[in-house]
């Protein structure tokens, strides 16, 4: 056994990445999980490329990097869901799994007998995850949804950019698909709980994990600070709205973060700065007073940085133990010791593509370590092994089932 959750097994009905990354998570862990995907074309991320993945020769697999970055772990099994037979696999694969993860639309698997009373009656300890848009309730949870529309219309593109009046200013999604990721978050912590409530009760449940839900909970203490002041928090770049100075600064070179995120470390800051006299001036003594203040004291410290380099900066703020960094593009980032000491790049066998990297869970456990063994499967890779293997099929019945357009 490897993995705190290498007990259980993990229907994994759901496309695209807020689903699948709770799956991923939950086979990170240890689960066996299944990915059901459609004939032919499976999971609608593979077809997200390029880039594509490249084989030992330099050339194109069609395996998209998309479809890579939230499937490892899994193994794949290819079911018609429109074919009654194909039903009738995944009800035998769900009477057998611990938990089931979708992603369609409100209602879409009922019309298929797949819907959590179905699934339930089959096997009441089922844990059944749904992930929408909107979830399954109120007056938009018909409505298809992602993650782009979840954080423009959840408040989190009106928070991220520069102000309207700095060039370039505006309202802008973040870079990755946050909200998606977040919900796959959300979605595992759910399952992890509804598994161990299972263990008392011997009852699964449904779970309700909604796009828009997750986006408002992210909205954190913007959100707080609205309810505190009835006032929606502005978009101020790459400040922060109650800690100064806590911000990117232009150097000599470049660009750094400073993070001093109580007065201690802004005193420490203005030792290094050789500005000591700032840390005493009324003004910016505390940092109520510099958030007060900030447009007075930030066009001082952007004159003190723009004298060193970045380098130089980093390493003296670092031997002080002021909080503080270079903003580096993800080759940079990944190139960082810390990131190949804590073990964030894993090499899998791919049977397309070779050896490839991935990029690791961060999850660290001392008595269950997790084991990056798995790569992200080929579409059906692994269908005549679960059918066999999990549901006892005999070769003859597969065949059969492969003639009959169920699988």
């Amino acid at each position: 056994m490897s993995g705190p959750l290498s007990h259980i097994r993990v229907l994994d009905l759901s496309r695209v990445l807020a689903g699948p990354w709770a799956g991923q998570n939950l086979a990170d862990l240890g689960a066996e999980v299944i990915k059901v995907e459609r004939p032919k074309s499976g999971d609608d991320s593979r077809a997200f490329g390029p880039p594509w993945m490249k084989d030992p020769a330099g050339k194109d697999t069609s395996e998209s990097a998309y479809f890579m970055a939230a499937n490892r772990g899994k193994k794949s099994i290819t079911v018609n869901l429109n074919h009654a037979e194909g039903q009738r696999v995944v009800r035998e694969l769900a009477a057998k799994s611990d938990v089931l993860i979708e992603n369609y639309k409100v209602g879409d698997l009922d019309r298929y007998g797949l819907g959590y009373k179905d699934l339930s009656a089959l096997n009441p300890g089922l844990v059944y995850c749904s992930v929408t848009g909107f979830g399954q309730t109120g007056p938009y949870r018909e409505r298809p949804g992602y993650d782009f529309m979840a954080q423009g219309m959840g408040g989190l593109m009106s928070l991220n950019g520069e102000p309207d009046e700095v060039p370039g200013g505006g309202p802008m999604r973040v870079g990755v698909p946050v909200i998606d990721i977040f919900s796959g978050m959300y979605a595992t912590i759910a399952i992890c709980a509804a598994v161990a409530n299972r263990a008392v009760t011997g009852n699964g449940q449904h779970l309700d994990v909604a796009l828009l839900d997750c986006c408002i909970a992210l909205l954190a203490n913007q959100g707080m600070s609205y309810f505190a002041t009835g006032e929606p928090p502005r978009r101020i770049g790459n400040t922060h709205p109650t800690i100064v100075p806590y911000q990117v600064f232009r150097t000599s070179d470049g660009a750094m973060i400073l993070a001093c995120g109580n007065d201690n470390l802004f005193g420490k800051f203005c030792a290094v700065a050789h500005c000591e006299p700032l840390a005493q001036d009324a003004r910016f003594a505390n940092n109520g007073d510099r958030v007060k203040n900030r447009r007075t004291l930030v066009p001082m410290l952007a004159e003190i940085f723009a004298a060193r380099t970045t380098a130089d900066w980093v390493s003296a703020l670092e031997g002080a133990g002021v909080p503080c960094g270079p903003i580096n593009d993800v080759a940079q980032a990944l190139a960082e010791p810390q990131v190949e000491a804590r073990g964030m790049k894993v090499h899998v066998r791919h049977p397309l593509a070779g050896e490839v990297t991935l990029l690791g869970s961060p999850m660290k456990f001392s008595a269950t370590p997790l084991r990056h063994e798995t790569p992200p499967p080929v579409l059906g890779e692994h269908s005549e092994e679960i059918l066999r293997g999990v549901l006892g099929m005999s070769g003859e019945e597969v065949a059969r089932l492969r003639a009959a357009g169920a699988l």
